[in-house]
Protein backbone atom coordinates (compact mmCIF):
# COMPACT_ATOMS: atom_id res chain seq x y z
CA UNK A 1 0.00 0.00 0.00
CA UNK A 2 1.20 3.24 -0.89
CA UNK A 3 -0.12 6.70 -0.03
CA UNK A 4 1.13 9.92 -1.16
CA UNK A 5 4.03 9.22 -2.67
CA UNK A 6 6.24 11.72 -4.34
CA UNK A 7 9.47 11.35 -5.83
CA UNK A 8 12.52 13.89 -6.74
CA UNK A 9 15.37 13.94 -7.91
CA UNK A 10 18.50 16.11 -7.69
CA UNK A 11 20.29 17.72 -10.84
CA UNK A 12 23.27 18.93 -10.56
CA UNK A 13 24.55 21.56 -12.37
CA UNK A 14 27.92 23.78 -13.03
CA UNK A 15 27.21 26.47 -10.70
CA UNK A 16 23.98 25.27 -9.46
CA UNK A 17 21.78 22.75 -8.06
CA UNK A 18 18.02 21.99 -8.24
CA UNK A 19 15.27 19.22 -7.74
CA UNK A 20 13.11 17.88 -10.23
CA UNK A 21 9.84 16.10 -9.63
CA UNK A 22 9.13 13.24 -10.95
CA UNK A 23 5.90 11.13 -8.77
CA UNK A 24 2.98 14.04 -7.49
CA UNK A 25 1.28 12.11 -4.72
CA UNK A 26 0.47 8.81 -6.21
CA UNK A 27 -2.12 6.46 -4.14
CA UNK A 28 -2.84 2.92 -4.56
CA UNK A 29 -2.64 -0.22 -3.20
CA UNK A 30 -2.81 -4.12 -4.17
CA UNK A 31 -3.53 -7.35 -2.52
CA UNK A 32 -2.64 -11.07 -2.52
CA UNK A 33 -4.45 -12.88 -5.62
CA UNK A 34 -4.08 -9.59 -7.34
CA UNK A 35 -2.46 -7.97 -10.72
CA UNK A 36 -1.63 -4.56 -10.54
CA UNK A 37 -1.08 -2.89 -13.72
CA UNK A 38 0.63 0.10 -14.55
CA UNK A 39 -0.13 2.08 -17.48
CA UNK A 40 1.28 5.64 -19.15
CA UNK A 41 3.06 6.96 -21.84
CA UNK A 42 6.41 7.00 -21.70
CA UNK A 43 8.22 9.27 -19.68
CA UNK A 44 4.88 9.57 -16.98
CA UNK A 45 7.02 8.06 -14.19
CA UNK A 46 5.57 4.36 -14.28
CA UNK A 47 8.87 2.47 -14.15
CA UNK A 48 10.43 5.01 -11.30
CA UNK A 49 7.21 4.04 -9.42
CA UNK A 50 7.56 0.63 -9.54
CA UNK A 51 11.02 0.66 -8.44
CA UNK A 52 10.40 2.86 -5.94
CA UNK A 53 7.36 0.34 -4.44
CA UNK A 54 9.82 -2.51 -5.17
CA UNK A 55 12.09 -0.83 -2.88
CA UNK A 56 14.96 -0.14 -5.86
CA UNK A 57 15.22 3.64 -5.45
CA UNK A 58 16.85 5.74 -2.98
CA UNK A 59 14.57 6.12 0.16
CA UNK A 60 15.89 9.89 0.97
CA UNK A 61 14.15 11.87 -1.99
CA UNK A 62 10.75 9.76 -1.37
CA UNK A 63 7.69 11.18 0.00
CA UNK A 64 4.80 9.87 1.59
CA UNK A 65 3.21 6.44 3.21
CA UNK A 66 4.90 2.79 1.93
CA UNK A 67 3.95 0.01 3.58
CA UNK A 68 3.72 -4.09 3.29
CA UNK A 69 1.51 -5.69 4.59
CA UNK A 70 0.58 -3.06 7.07
CA UNK A 71 4.42 -2.31 7.98
CA UNK A 72 7.03 0.34 7.26
CA UNK A 73 8.96 -0.87 4.24
CA UNK A 74 12.32 -1.48 4.46
CA UNK A 75 15.70 -2.95 2.81
CA UNK A 76 16.10 -5.93 4.58
CA UNK A 77 12.36 -6.96 2.67
CA UNK A 78 14.72 -7.04 -0.55
CA UNK A 79 15.51 -10.21 -0.97
CA UNK A 80 11.96 -11.50 -0.10
CA UNK A 81 10.74 -10.13 -3.26
CA UNK A 82 10.74 -10.79 -6.76
CA UNK A 83 11.67 -7.75 -9.30
CA UNK A 84 12.00 -8.75 -12.92
CA UNK A 85 13.79 -5.95 -14.84
CA UNK A 86 12.97 -4.68 -18.32
CA UNK A 87 16.00 -5.95 -19.85
CA UNK A 88 16.72 -9.87 -19.75
CA UNK A 89 20.03 -9.97 -17.78
CA UNK A 90 20.93 -13.54 -17.96
CA UNK A 91 24.36 -15.26 -18.50
CA UNK A 92 24.55 -16.40 -22.13
CA UNK A 93 26.73 -19.54 -21.97
CA UNK A 94 24.18 -20.96 -19.04
CA UNK A 95 21.47 -23.52 -20.23
CA UNK A 96 17.96 -22.96 -18.47
CA UNK A 97 18.17 -25.22 -16.24
CA UNK A 98 22.10 -24.18 -15.00
CA UNK A 99 20.34 -20.51 -14.51
CA UNK A 100 17.60 -21.12 -12.48
CA UNK A 101 19.72 -24.03 -10.03
CA UNK A 102 22.17 -21.48 -9.81
CA UNK A 103 19.34 -18.90 -8.32
CA UNK A 104 17.83 -21.60 -6.44
CA UNK A 105 21.44 -22.97 -4.46
CA UNK A 106 21.90 -18.80 -3.70
CA UNK A 107 18.58 -17.34 -2.99
CA UNK A 108 16.93 -20.32 -1.20
CA UNK A 109 16.97 -20.32 2.54
CA UNK A 110 19.67 -22.23 4.39
CA UNK A 111 17.18 -24.55 5.91
CA UNK A 112 16.67 -26.05 2.57
CA UNK A 113 19.41 -28.80 1.53
CA UNK A 114 21.29 -28.79 -1.87
CA UNK A 115 18.43 -31.36 -3.12
CA UNK A 116 15.81 -29.29 -2.08
CA UNK A 117 17.13 -26.20 -4.03
CA UNK A 118 17.38 -28.36 -6.81
CA UNK A 119 14.15 -29.69 -6.81
CA UNK A 120 12.45 -26.55 -6.64
CA UNK A 121 14.56 -25.27 -10.09
CA UNK A 122 12.85 -28.65 -11.62
CA UNK A 123 9.71 -27.42 -10.28
CA UNK A 124 9.73 -23.96 -11.57
CA UNK A 125 11.42 -25.19 -15.08
CA UNK A 126 8.00 -27.22 -15.54
CA UNK A 127 5.61 -24.89 -13.93
CA UNK A 128 6.70 -22.07 -16.83
CA UNK A 129 6.66 -24.85 -19.22
CA UNK A 130 10.34 -24.46 -20.24
CA UNK A 131 11.00 -28.32 -19.44
CA UNK A 132 11.66 -28.80 -23.18
CA UNK A 133 14.37 -26.09 -23.74
CA UNK A 134 15.81 -26.59 -19.81
CA UNK A 135 18.65 -27.90 -21.57
CA UNK A 136 19.55 -25.03 -24.19
CA UNK A 137 21.37 -22.17 -23.36
CA UNK A 138 20.08 -19.15 -22.98
CA UNK A 139 21.92 -17.37 -26.03
CA UNK A 140 22.69 -13.63 -26.63
CA UNK A 141 23.96 -11.30 -29.24
CA UNK A 142 26.35 -13.59 -31.00
CA UNK A 143 25.29 -16.84 -28.99
CA UNK A 144 21.90 -18.94 -30.72
CA UNK A 145 19.75 -19.88 -27.60
CA UNK A 146 16.15 -19.68 -26.59
CA UNK A 147 13.53 -17.63 -27.99
CA UNK A 148 12.59 -14.25 -26.60
CA UNK A 149 9.69 -15.46 -25.00
CA UNK A 150 11.26 -18.18 -23.13
CA UNK A 151 14.15 -15.53 -21.79
CA UNK A 152 11.39 -13.73 -20.36
CA UNK A 153 10.09 -16.40 -18.38
CA UNK A 154 13.34 -17.46 -17.62
CA UNK A 155 13.57 -13.92 -16.16
CA UNK A 156 10.64 -14.73 -13.94
CA UNK A 157 11.31 -17.61 -13.35
CA UNK A 158 14.48 -16.63 -11.45
CA UNK A 159 12.44 -14.42 -9.17
CA UNK A 160 9.39 -17.02 -8.45
CA UNK A 161 12.38 -19.40 -7.27
CA UNK A 162 11.73 -18.05 -4.24
CA UNK A 163 8.18 -18.10 -3.75
CA UNK A 164 7.95 -14.13 -2.76
CA UNK A 165 4.80 -12.90 -1.64
CA UNK A 166 5.26 -9.43 -3.88
CA UNK A 167 6.80 -9.59 -7.30
CA UNK A 168 7.49 -6.92 -9.55
CA UNK A 169 7.91 -6.72 -13.36
CA UNK A 170 9.05 -3.83 -15.45
CA UNK A 171 7.38 -4.12 -19.16
CA UNK A 172 7.35 -8.16 -19.22
CA UNK A 173 5.98 -7.90 -22.55
CA UNK A 174 8.01 -5.35 -24.54
CA UNK A 175 9.56 -6.78 -27.84
CA UNK A 176 7.06 -10.10 -27.89
CA UNK A 177 4.42 -10.36 -30.27
CA UNK A 178 1.15 -10.61 -29.25
CA UNK A 179 1.10 -14.29 -28.97
CA UNK A 180 3.58 -14.69 -26.35
CA UNK A 181 2.95 -11.49 -24.86
CA UNK A 182 -0.50 -12.99 -23.89
CA UNK A 183 1.25 -16.55 -22.74
CA UNK A 184 3.55 -14.00 -20.14
CA UNK A 185 0.28 -12.23 -18.79
CA UNK A 186 -1.43 -15.16 -18.64
CA UNK A 187 1.43 -16.77 -16.50
CA UNK A 188 0.89 -13.63 -14.19
CA UNK A 189 -2.06 -14.05 -13.37
CA UNK A 190 -1.84 -17.55 -12.72
CA UNK A 191 1.26 -16.50 -10.08
CA UNK A 192 -1.36 -14.33 -8.61
CA UNK A 193 -3.85 -16.71 -8.17
CA UNK A 194 -1.62 -19.25 -5.99
CA UNK A 195 -2.15 -16.08 -3.43
CA UNK A 196 1.29 -13.64 -4.89
CA UNK A 197 0.52 -10.29 -5.69
CA UNK A 198 1.90 -8.96 -9.23
CA UNK A 199 2.76 -5.21 -9.81
CA UNK A 200 3.81 -5.06 -13.55
CA UNK A 201 4.32 -1.87 -15.18
CA UNK A 202 2.88 -2.27 -19.20
CA UNK A 203 3.09 -0.06 -21.95
CA UNK A 204 0.10 -0.47 -24.67
CA UNK A 205 -1.33 -3.80 -24.22
CA UNK A 206 -3.64 -5.83 -26.48
CA UNK A 207 -7.70 -5.41 -25.18
CA UNK A 208 -7.33 -9.24 -24.29
CA UNK A 209 -4.26 -8.63 -22.30
CA UNK A 210 -5.79 -5.42 -20.66
CA UNK A 211 -8.84 -7.61 -19.35
CA UNK A 212 -6.83 -9.83 -17.51
CA UNK A 213 -5.42 -6.90 -14.75
CA UNK A 214 -7.53 -6.66 -11.67
CA UNK A 215 -6.84 -2.69 -10.79
CA UNK A 216 -4.94 -0.25 -13.03
CA UNK A 217 -3.01 2.72 -11.98
CA UNK A 218 -2.78 5.16 -15.46
CA UNK A 219 -0.07 8.05 -15.15
CA UNK A 220 0.15 10.61 -16.94
CA UNK A 221 3.51 13.29 -16.30
CA UNK A 222 3.79 11.56 -13.21
CA UNK A 223 0.94 12.29 -11.80
CA UNK A 224 -1.97 10.42 -10.83
CA UNK A 225 -5.40 10.17 -13.45
CA UNK A 226 -7.04 6.61 -12.19
CA UNK A 227 -6.74 4.09 -9.77
CA UNK A 228 -9.59 1.45 -9.30
CA UNK A 229 -10.25 -1.67 -10.98
CA UNK A 230 -9.41 -2.33 -14.38
CA UNK A 231 -12.36 -2.85 -15.60
CA UNK A 232 -14.29 -0.43 -14.40
CA UNK A 233 -11.41 2.32 -15.96
CA UNK A 234 -13.82 3.16 -19.08
CA UNK A 235 -17.06 3.76 -16.93
CA UNK A 236 -15.09 6.15 -14.86
CA UNK A 237 -13.87 8.66 -17.78
CA UNK A 238 -17.29 8.01 -19.11
CA UNK A 239 -18.36 9.14 -15.73
CA UNK A 240 -16.26 12.37 -16.42
CA UNK A 241 -17.07 13.13 -19.97
CA UNK A 242 -14.01 11.50 -22.07
CA UNK A 243 -15.74 8.78 -24.27
CA UNK A 244 -14.57 7.11 -27.73
CA UNK A 245 -16.03 8.03 -30.66
CA UNK A 246 -14.97 5.15 -32.42
CA UNK A 247 -14.61 1.46 -31.04
CA UNK A 248 -11.01 1.24 -29.39
CA UNK A 249 -8.67 -1.34 -27.57
CA UNK A 250 -9.45 0.73 -23.78
CA UNK A 251 -5.90 0.54 -23.53
CA UNK A 252 -4.95 2.31 -26.49
CA UNK A 253 -7.82 4.62 -25.29
CA UNK A 254 -6.36 5.23 -22.10
CA UNK A 255 -2.90 5.88 -23.39
CA UNK A 256 -4.62 8.96 -25.50
CA UNK A 257 -5.89 10.83 -22.68
CA UNK A 258 -2.67 10.41 -20.88
CA UNK A 259 -0.74 11.82 -23.46
CA UNK A 260 -3.73 14.29 -23.78
CA UNK A 261 -4.41 13.61 -27.43
CA UNK A 262 -8.49 13.71 -28.01
CA UNK A 263 -8.85 12.62 -31.39
CA UNK A 264 -11.58 10.33 -31.86
CA UNK A 265 -12.43 11.52 -28.17
CA UNK A 266 -15.77 13.28 -27.22
CA UNK A 267 -14.60 16.84 -25.56
CA UNK A 268 -15.99 17.18 -21.95
CA UNK A 269 -18.66 20.38 -21.81
CA UNK A 270 -15.91 22.32 -19.66
CA UNK A 271 -13.23 21.51 -21.85
CA UNK A 272 -15.54 22.94 -24.97
CA UNK A 273 -16.10 25.76 -22.54
CA UNK A 274 -12.30 26.27 -22.34
CA UNK A 275 -12.19 26.51 -26.71
CA UNK A 276 -14.99 28.73 -27.08
CA UNK A 277 -13.65 31.09 -24.74
CA UNK A 278 -10.88 31.45 -26.59
CA UNK A 279 -8.18 30.93 -24.53
CA UNK A 280 -4.67 31.88 -25.88
CA UNK A 281 -2.87 28.73 -28.22
CA UNK A 282 -1.13 27.79 -25.82
CA UNK A 283 -3.70 26.04 -24.10
CA UNK A 284 -5.62 25.19 -27.48
CA UNK A 285 -4.86 23.45 -30.76
CA UNK A 286 -6.75 23.29 -33.55
CA UNK A 287 -10.06 24.32 -31.88
CA UNK A 288 -9.12 21.17 -29.26
CA UNK A 289 -7.43 21.98 -26.12
CA UNK A 290 -4.10 20.91 -25.97
CA UNK A 291 -2.36 18.04 -24.11
CA UNK A 292 -1.72 20.55 -21.03
CA UNK A 293 -5.27 21.61 -20.67
CA UNK A 294 -6.55 17.86 -20.83
CA UNK A 295 -4.29 16.62 -18.68
CA UNK A 296 -4.64 19.16 -16.08
CA UNK A 297 -8.54 18.77 -16.22
CA UNK A 298 -8.00 14.55 -15.84
CA UNK A 299 -5.63 15.44 -12.93
CA UNK A 300 -8.53 17.35 -11.25
CA UNK A 301 -11.33 15.62 -12.32
CA UNK A 302 -9.57 12.30 -10.21
CA UNK A 303 -8.80 14.31 -7.06
CA UNK A 304 -12.21 15.81 -6.94
CA UNK A 305 -14.20 12.94 -7.89
CA UNK A 306 -12.35 9.95 -6.58
CA UNK A 307 -8.46 10.18 -4.45
CA UNK A 308 -10.22 10.89 -1.16
CA UNK A 309 -12.58 8.05 -1.75
CA UNK A 310 -9.63 5.69 -2.57
CA UNK A 311 -7.56 7.10 0.45
CA UNK A 312 -10.59 6.40 3.01
CA UNK A 313 -10.28 2.72 1.66
CA UNK A 314 -6.69 2.79 2.09
CA UNK A 315 -6.85 3.45 5.85
CA UNK A 316 -8.87 0.18 6.80
CA UNK A 317 -6.32 -1.85 8.15
CA UNK A 318 -5.61 -5.24 6.92
CA UNK A 319 -5.95 -8.45 8.51
CA UNK A 320 -2.42 -9.90 9.27
CA UNK A 321 -0.83 -13.74 8.97
CA UNK A 322 1.74 -13.88 12.39
CA UNK A 323 3.92 -15.71 10.29
CA UNK A 324 4.21 -12.79 7.43
CA UNK A 325 4.12 -10.20 9.46
CA UNK A 326 7.46 -11.35 11.82
CA UNK A 327 9.50 -12.07 8.37
CA UNK A 328 7.85 -8.35 7.59
CA UNK A 329 9.02 -6.98 10.74
CA UNK A 330 12.00 -8.82 11.28
CA UNK A 331 15.64 -6.24 10.75
CA UNK A 332 17.81 -9.47 10.22
CA UNK A 333 19.85 -9.82 6.68
CA UNK A 334 18.75 -13.53 5.58
CA UNK A 335 21.39 -14.72 2.92
CA UNK A 336 20.26 -18.09 1.27
CA UNK A 337 23.61 -19.51 1.64
CA UNK A 338 27.01 -19.14 3.82
CA UNK A 339 29.73 -17.33 2.99
CA UNK A 340 31.83 -20.13 1.55
CA UNK A 341 28.48 -21.81 -0.03
CA UNK A 342 27.98 -18.46 -1.98
CA UNK A 343 32.29 -18.27 -2.92
CA UNK A 344 31.32 -22.13 -4.28
CA UNK A 345 28.69 -21.41 -6.43
CA UNK A 346 29.80 -18.25 -7.98
CA UNK A 347 33.03 -20.21 -8.49
CA UNK A 348 31.38 -22.76 -10.02
CA UNK A 349 29.22 -20.95 -12.11
CA UNK A 350 32.31 -18.85 -13.15
CA UNK A 351 33.61 -21.64 -14.76
CA UNK A 352 31.00 -22.76 -16.58
CA UNK A 353 29.99 -19.63 -18.40
CA UNK A 354 33.53 -18.20 -19.29
CA UNK A 355 34.47 -21.90 -20.52
CA UNK A 356 33.44 -20.81 -24.04
CA UNK A 357 35.43 -17.41 -23.76
CA UNK A 358 38.62 -19.77 -23.16
CA UNK A 359 38.40 -22.02 -25.38
CA UNK A 360 37.33 -20.77 -28.45
CA UNK A 361 39.00 -21.52 -31.67
CA UNK A 362 39.81 -17.88 -32.21
CA UNK A 363 41.71 -17.36 -29.05
CA UNK A 364 43.45 -20.83 -29.02
CA UNK A 365 44.51 -20.02 -32.66
CA UNK A 366 45.69 -16.66 -31.63
CA UNK A 367 48.02 -17.57 -28.86
CA UNK A 368 49.06 -20.90 -31.09
CA UNK A 369 50.26 -19.16 -33.89
CA UNK A 370 52.44 -16.36 -31.93
CA UNK A 371 54.34 -19.11 -30.45
CA UNK A 372 54.87 -20.80 -33.38
CA UNK A 373 55.76 -17.46 -35.46
CA UNK A 374 57.94 -16.91 -31.74
CA UNK A 375 59.64 -20.64 -32.47
CA UNK A 376 60.65 -20.23 -35.92
CA UNK A 377 62.08 -16.50 -35.54
CA UNK A 378 64.17 -18.00 -32.83
CA UNK A 379 64.58 -21.52 -33.88
CA UNK A 380 67.00 -23.51 -31.57
CA UNK A 381 69.08 -20.09 -30.89
CA UNK A 382 72.41 -19.84 -29.07
CA UNK A 383 73.24 -18.55 -26.12
CA UNK A 384 76.55 -19.09 -26.03
CA UNK A 385 77.77 -16.13 -27.87
CA UNK A 386 77.19 -12.90 -27.00
CA UNK A 387 75.00 -12.44 -30.50
CA UNK A 388 72.60 -15.18 -29.17
CA UNK A 389 72.50 -13.79 -26.01
CA UNK A 390 71.30 -11.05 -26.79
CA UNK A 391 68.23 -13.16 -29.36
CA UNK A 392 67.39 -15.15 -26.49
CA UNK A 393 66.96 -11.60 -24.21
CA UNK A 394 64.91 -10.11 -27.07
CA UNK A 395 62.32 -13.26 -26.73
CA UNK A 396 62.37 -13.34 -23.29
CA UNK A 397 61.34 -9.64 -22.97
CA UNK A 398 58.88 -10.67 -25.31
CA UNK A 399 56.85 -13.05 -23.47
CA UNK A 400 57.01 -10.60 -20.41
CA UNK A 401 55.18 -8.07 -23.17
CA UNK A 402 52.88 -10.41 -24.48
CA UNK A 403 51.85 -12.33 -21.01
CA UNK A 404 51.63 -8.71 -19.56
CA UNK A 405 49.29 -6.94 -22.69
CA UNK A 406 47.10 -10.04 -22.99
CA UNK A 407 45.57 -10.39 -19.86
CA UNK A 408 45.13 -6.78 -19.33
CA UNK A 409 42.63 -6.04 -21.92
CA UNK A 410 41.07 -9.19 -20.83
CA UNK A 411 40.25 -8.68 -17.55
CA UNK A 412 39.15 -4.89 -18.39
CA UNK A 413 36.37 -6.73 -19.87
CA UNK A 414 35.60 -8.21 -16.42
CA UNK A 415 32.83 -6.28 -14.45
CA UNK A 416 31.87 -3.73 -17.05
CA UNK A 417 30.46 -6.33 -18.97
CA UNK A 418 29.10 -8.66 -15.85
CA UNK A 419 27.82 -4.78 -14.19
CA UNK A 420 23.68 -5.19 -15.17
CA UNK A 421 24.13 -8.72 -13.57
CA UNK A 422 26.07 -7.63 -10.17
CA UNK A 423 23.16 -4.72 -10.10
CA UNK A 424 20.69 -6.79 -10.55
CA UNK A 425 21.77 -9.99 -8.33
CA UNK A 426 23.30 -7.68 -5.28
CA UNK A 427 19.55 -5.77 -5.21
CA UNK A 428 18.10 -9.17 -4.52
CA UNK A 429 20.78 -10.09 -2.20
CA UNK A 430 21.75 -13.22 -3.22
CA UNK A 431 24.96 -12.81 -2.15
CA UNK A 432 27.67 -10.58 -0.92
CA UNK A 433 30.38 -8.39 -2.59
CA UNK A 434 33.51 -10.23 -0.77
CA UNK A 435 32.07 -13.62 -2.19
CA UNK A 436 31.24 -12.25 -6.05
CA UNK A 437 34.70 -11.07 -6.52
CA UNK A 438 36.70 -13.43 -4.92
CA UNK A 439 34.84 -15.89 -7.31
CA UNK A 440 34.99 -13.87 -9.66
CA UNK A 441 38.91 -13.06 -9.63
CA UNK A 442 39.67 -16.87 -8.95
CA UNK A 443 37.41 -18.67 -11.01
CA UNK A 444 39.49 -17.51 -14.27
CA UNK A 445 43.10 -18.53 -12.92
CA UNK A 446 42.50 -22.50 -13.67
CA UNK A 447 41.22 -21.19 -17.17
CA UNK A 448 44.23 -18.74 -17.42
CA UNK A 449 47.08 -21.32 -16.85
CA UNK A 450 46.17 -23.88 -20.12
CA UNK A 451 46.76 -21.02 -22.96
CA UNK A 452 50.34 -20.26 -21.36
CA UNK A 453 51.52 -23.56 -20.96
CA UNK A 454 50.29 -24.35 -24.40
CA UNK A 455 52.38 -21.14 -25.55
CA UNK A 456 55.58 -22.02 -23.38
CA UNK A 457 55.45 -25.91 -24.77
CA UNK A 458 55.59 -24.59 -28.03
CA UNK A 459 58.32 -21.84 -27.79
CA UNK A 460 60.51 -22.95 -24.86
CA UNK A 461 61.82 -25.70 -26.73
CA UNK A 462 61.45 -24.74 -30.56
CA UNK A 463 63.53 -21.68 -29.42
CA UNK A 464 66.51 -23.55 -27.56
CA UNK A 465 65.95 -22.37 -24.09
CA UNK A 466 67.53 -23.88 -21.15
CA UNK A 467 66.54 -27.56 -21.53
CA UNK A 468 66.00 -29.09 -17.55
CA UNK A 469 62.57 -29.13 -15.87
CA UNK A 470 63.58 -26.64 -13.06
CA UNK A 471 64.56 -23.36 -15.60
CA UNK A 472 61.16 -24.67 -17.57
CA UNK A 473 58.96 -24.55 -14.58
CA UNK A 474 60.36 -21.24 -13.02
CA UNK A 475 59.58 -19.49 -16.48
CA UNK A 476 55.96 -21.06 -16.58
CA UNK A 477 55.45 -19.99 -12.70
CA UNK A 478 57.30 -16.46 -13.55
CA UNK A 479 55.08 -16.04 -16.63
CA UNK A 480 52.04 -17.12 -14.15
CA UNK A 481 52.61 -14.95 -11.63
CA UNK A 482 53.01 -11.88 -14.35
CA UNK A 483 49.53 -12.92 -16.09
CA UNK A 484 47.71 -12.83 -12.39
CA UNK A 485 49.62 -9.39 -11.66
CA UNK A 486 48.81 -7.80 -15.33
CA UNK A 487 45.26 -9.42 -14.96
CA UNK A 488 44.92 -7.06 -11.60
CA UNK A 489 45.79 -3.93 -13.16
CA UNK A 490 42.99 -5.01 -15.98
CA UNK A 491 40.32 -5.50 -13.16
CA UNK A 492 41.76 -2.83 -11.32
CA UNK A 493 40.89 0.08 -14.41
CA UNK A 494 37.97 -1.90 -15.46
CA UNK A 495 36.08 -1.68 -11.69
CA UNK A 496 37.05 1.86 -11.71
CA UNK A 497 35.76 3.06 -14.69
CA UNK A 498 33.31 1.23 -15.63
CA UNK A 499 33.36 2.36 -19.36
CA UNK A 500 34.97 0.55 -21.66
CA UNK A 501 35.83 3.41 -24.30
CA UNK A 502 38.05 4.90 -21.04
CA UNK A 503 39.43 1.78 -19.63
CA UNK A 504 40.87 0.50 -22.83
CA UNK A 505 42.23 4.02 -23.32
CA UNK A 506 44.15 4.20 -19.80
CA UNK A 507 44.68 0.31 -20.19
CA UNK A 508 46.52 1.53 -23.74
CA UNK A 509 48.75 4.31 -21.98
CA UNK A 510 49.37 2.51 -19.05
CA UNK A 511 50.72 -0.97 -20.76
CA UNK A 512 52.73 0.62 -23.17
CA UNK A 513 54.59 2.76 -20.77
CA UNK A 514 55.13 -0.33 -18.69
CA UNK A 515 56.64 -1.97 -21.61
CA UNK A 516 58.89 1.06 -22.28
CA UNK A 517 60.18 1.22 -18.88
CA UNK A 518 60.66 -2.77 -19.06
CA UNK A 519 64.19 -2.59 -19.30
CA UNK A 520 65.23 -3.54 -22.77
CA UNK A 521 64.38 -0.32 -24.92
CA UNK A 522 65.98 2.08 -22.53
CA UNK A 523 68.95 1.03 -20.66
CA UNK A 524 69.62 4.22 -18.66
CA UNK A 525 66.11 6.25 -17.54
CA UNK A 526 66.22 9.63 -16.02
CA UNK A 527 66.21 10.00 -12.62
CA UNK A 528 62.53 11.83 -12.59
CA UNK A 529 60.84 8.79 -14.27
CA UNK A 530 62.93 5.80 -12.99
CA UNK A 531 59.91 5.22 -10.53
CA UNK A 532 57.96 4.07 -13.65
CA UNK A 533 59.92 1.04 -14.20
CA UNK A 534 59.17 -0.73 -10.37
CA UNK A 535 55.73 -0.13 -11.07
CA UNK A 536 56.03 -2.58 -14.45
CA UNK A 537 55.21 -6.01 -14.22
CA UNK A 538 56.64 -6.06 -17.08
CA UNK A 539 60.23 -5.25 -15.90
CA UNK A 540 60.00 -7.76 -12.85
CA UNK A 541 59.12 -10.02 -14.77
CA UNK A 542 62.13 -9.91 -17.48
CA UNK A 543 64.30 -9.64 -14.82
CA UNK A 544 63.07 -12.75 -13.11
CA UNK A 545 62.80 -14.68 -16.77
CA UNK A 546 66.90 -13.42 -17.29
CA UNK A 547 67.91 -15.12 -13.88
CA UNK A 548 65.97 -18.12 -14.81
CA UNK A 549 68.10 -18.81 -17.93
CA UNK A 550 71.43 -16.91 -17.37
CA UNK A 551 72.32 -16.71 -13.84
CA UNK A 552 74.77 -19.67 -14.13
CA UNK A 553 76.52 -17.86 -17.34
CA UNK A 554 76.85 -13.99 -16.10
CA UNK A 555 75.97 -10.95 -13.29
CA UNK A 556 74.61 -9.20 -16.00
CA UNK A 557 72.79 -8.82 -19.01
CA UNK A 558 72.12 -5.84 -21.68
CA UNK A 559 73.02 -3.92 -17.87
CA UNK A 560 70.09 -5.58 -15.83
CA UNK A 561 71.67 -7.03 -12.88
CA UNK A 562 70.66 -10.87 -12.10
CA UNK A 563 70.25 -11.02 -8.03
CA UNK A 564 68.41 -13.06 -5.84
CA UNK A 565 64.75 -12.24 -7.57
CA UNK A 566 63.29 -11.96 -4.41
CA UNK A 567 62.75 -8.00 -4.90
CA UNK A 568 61.20 -8.99 -8.40
CA UNK A 569 58.89 -11.79 -6.85
CA UNK A 570 57.94 -9.67 -3.89
CA UNK A 571 57.21 -6.37 -6.07
CA UNK A 572 54.74 -8.93 -8.64
CA UNK A 573 53.26 -10.45 -5.60
CA UNK A 574 52.38 -6.71 -4.48
CA UNK A 575 50.96 -6.30 -7.65
CA UNK A 576 48.79 -9.28 -7.29
CA UNK A 577 46.87 -7.57 -4.12
CA UNK A 578 46.82 -4.92 -4.19
CA UNK A 579 45.21 -3.84 -8.16
CA UNK A 580 42.52 -6.63 -6.70
CA UNK A 581 42.02 -4.69 -3.64
CA UNK A 582 41.82 -1.19 -5.53
CA UNK A 583 39.27 -3.24 -7.52
CA UNK A 584 37.35 -4.63 -4.56
CA UNK A 585 37.29 -1.22 -3.33
CA UNK A 586 36.00 0.62 -6.34
CA UNK A 587 33.30 -2.01 -6.44
CA UNK A 588 32.20 -1.32 -2.95
CA UNK A 589 31.91 2.76 -3.95
CA UNK A 590 29.70 1.86 -6.90
CA UNK A 591 26.10 2.44 -6.17
CA UNK A 592 25.68 -1.65 -8.17
CA UNK A 593 21.91 -1.55 -6.60
CA UNK A 594 19.30 0.12 -4.01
Amino acid sequence: MFTDVTYKVIIKGMTSTEEKDILYGISGSVDPGEVLALMGPSGSGKTTLLNLIGGRLNQTTVGGSLTYNDQPYSKFLKSRIGFVTQDDVLFPHLTVKETLTYAALLRLPKTLTKEQKQKRAIDVIYELGLERCQDTMIGGSFVRGVSGGERKRVCIGNEIIINPSLLFLDEPTSGLDSTTALRIVQLLQDIAEGGKTVVTTIHQPSSRLFHKFDKLILLGKGSLLYFGKASEAMLYFSSIGCNPLIAMNPAEFLLDLANGNINDVSVPSELEDKVQIGNSEAETRNGKPSPAVVHEYLVEAYETRVADKEKKKLMVPIPLDEEVKSKVSSRKRQWGASWWEQYTILFCRGIKERRHDYFSWLRITQVLSTAIILGLLWWKSDSSSPKGLQDQAGLLFFIAVFWGFFPVFTAIFTFPQERAMLSKERAADMYRLSAYFLARTTSDLPLDLILPVLFLLVVYFMAGLRLSAAPFFLTMLTVFLCIVAAQGLGLAIGATLMDLKRATTLASVTVMTFMLAGGYFVKKVPVFVSWIRYMSFNYHTYKLLLKVQYEHMTPAINGIGIDSGLTEVSALVAMVFGYRLLAYISLRRMKLGA
